[in-house]
Formats: C-alpha cells, sequence, structure tokens
C-alpha cells in the first residue's frame, strides 16, 4: 500500500530505516530529503542533517514533496505533551481536530484570496487502530493544541489553553493544514511523552523531555515496525 509517513527526532536515532535509500527532491519552497523502500517513504519533519526546531521546520516543503511523489495518504507519528491527567506518559492517541490560535497556519495561498476548510482525514486510523491492537491500545477522537515553540508552554500558558483539547505539540496543525489544501490524507497518530509543564505537579525542561524521548525509543521502533505490517 502507497503510504507516506512523516515524523520525529526519535527517527534519526532508530535502526528501523537504517537499510532505506535516501534520496531528495527539488520543490519550489526548497529540497527536502527522504528515506525510501518499495511503497513507502519516510520524512523526517526536522530533517536528516542539522535537526530544526518546529517553528523553523519547512512544513510547505515536506508536503509539497510528498504530493510530487505521488502519495496521498500520510501517515504522521508526532511527539506530544498531555494535557489531561487521564493521558499518561506512553499514551498513543490520534488527534481528530486541532486549536492552532496562536501561529498563523503554514499555507500555499500566500499570494491567493482563498482558503480551505481545516480537517483531519484519518481514512487510515481505523485500518491500524485495529491492526495494532491488542498489542498497542490507540485513543482516538482526541483534540490537539498546537504553540508555536521551541520553547516548552509556561505553566501560566498550560492553564489557558489545558481544557481547548486533549495533547498539546508544535507541528501537526501546521501539516494537516498543507495536506488538506493539497488533496493529501493526514492520518493522526501521537505517543505522549510528558505531561504538559505544571500539569499533574510536573515540571519540565528540554534535557527531561529529551530522557523521556528516548525513554519511549523502543515503543516507536516497535509501532513504526508494526505499522509497516499493517499498511504493506
Amino acid at each position: 500500500m502507497k503510504v507516506a509517513f512523516i515524523s520525529g527526532t526519535s527517527i534519526v536515532n532508530s535502526t528501523l530505516f537504517a537499510s532505506w535509500d535516501v534520496k531528495t527532491i527539488e520543490t519550489k519552497f526548497g529540497p527536502v530529503t527522504y528515506k525510501s523502500r518499495g511503497e513507502h517513504v519516510l520524512i523526517n519533519r526536522h530533517g536528516y542533517a542539522f535537526p530544526l526546531p518546529p517553528h523553523s521546520i519547512n512544513y510547505r516543503a515536506n508536503i509539497t514533496a510528498l504530493a510530487a511523489l505521488g502519495f496521498r495518504d500520510i501517515v504522521s507519528l508526532n511527539s506530544v505533551g498531555s494535557l489531561k491527567k487521564d493521558l499518561p506518559p506512553g499514551t498513543f492517541v490520534s488527534c481528530s481536530d486541532y486549536v492552532g490560535l496562536q501561529q498563523g497556519p503554514a499555507t500555499l495561498f500566500d499570494t491567493e484570496l482563498k482558503g480551505g476548510a481545516p480537517g483531519i482525514a484519518n481514512n487510515l486510523i481505523p485500518r491500524i487502530i485495529a491492526g495494532l491492537a491488542p498489542e498497542f491500545t490507540v485513543h482516538p477522537g482526541k483534540v490537539y493544541v498546537q504553540m508555536r515553540g521551541p520553547r516548552f508552554e509556561t505553566k501560566a500558558e498550560i492553564r489557558i489553553v489545558k481544557d481547548w483539547g486533549d495533547v498539546i505539540g508544535m507541528t501537526a496543525a501546521h501539516e494537516a493544514d498543507l495536506c488538506t489544501e493539497t488533496g493529501l490524507n493526514y492520518n493522526s497518530l501521537a505517543l505522549i511523552d510528558n505531561y504538559a509543564n505544571g500539569l499533574e505537579g510536573t515540571e519540565i525542561d528540554f534535557a527531561k523531555f529529551k530522557d523521556l524521548v528516548k525513554d519511549n525509543q523502543a515503543k516507536v521502533n516497535r509501532l513504526f515496525g508494526r505499522l509497516l505490517e499493517i499498511l504493506g
């Protein structure tokens, strides 16, 4: 099955894709490096050279590249923080809606008086959830709150947005908007790596966050292995 994957920094540390071919495609928004095997490609949204922070990612180039390569179904894995005490670190979710008020969305319509209705297709999510069970449980229908980054949110900011959604991150809303504009089907998967700053009495800094991501590496590797089986 022809499916493209978008993921983050945990993929750089994974050996699962070490044997995949590395290729580069030019787009009008810049070059995009990706990994390829058979009918699947993988993009590291942060890039494979010097990892870009969330607010500097070339989202338009990434999504335009996938469209140019002939992909229509996109499965995205995002690292998120939890805004709900009943969604602890280590939990997988799928988001069906999102909030992106802090920063204007990345768009392909900078010079056109045009815009589209937002949305997340999630056309593959029922198949993915059924295929991953019982090894993995994915909680669907969650709401993603996007913040600008690259810093984490203050405790005061979390108090304001904690009722806006279920998880918080810095990337998925841009990708979902661009996929909708391009006619691609965006499928949301997210792994909760931490509670949001101040939630459940926790505090977070970047060093602690990297340790939490590292702790979840084996789980991410196994999840992607299963996804390749399910969507093979």
